[in-house]
């Protein structure tokens, strides 16, 4: 049986198909299934078809990632290109997910 791993749940807050927005998609995308693989779950809010619920959350900008799980709550606004920011964001630095993938290849 394998060690339980923690599920972080997103949202991705876009303004319509703008180049930001699919560049943040296409990156986090890119983090995601390198870094994350099986252990995310990941909703694309477009806030022009959706305002309410970009309302709800407070997004004043877009793009904004939003980790919702697990706590705390963080948000990271941009195009998400700097790959280490977007980590720092999801509460993982780069050596703790590979020192965690290793942990679990023994």
């Amino acid at each position: 049986m394998s060690p339980l791993k923690k599920t972080y749940v997103l949202k991705l807050y876009v303004a319509g198909n703008t180049p930001n927005s699919v560049r943040a998609l296409k990156t986090l995308k890119s983090i995601l299934e390198e870094d994350f693989q099986g252990v995310y779950a990941l909703k694309v809010i477009d806030v022009l078809k959706n305002p309410q619920l970009a309302e709800e959350d407070k997004i004043l900008a877009t793009p904004t990632l939003s980790k919702v799980l697990p706590p705390p709550v963080r948000k990271i606004i941009g195009d998400l290109s700097d790959r280490e920011k977007v980590l720092i964001g999801l509460d993982l630095l780069y050596e703790e997910i590979r020192e965690r993938d290793t942990d679990f290849n023994l």
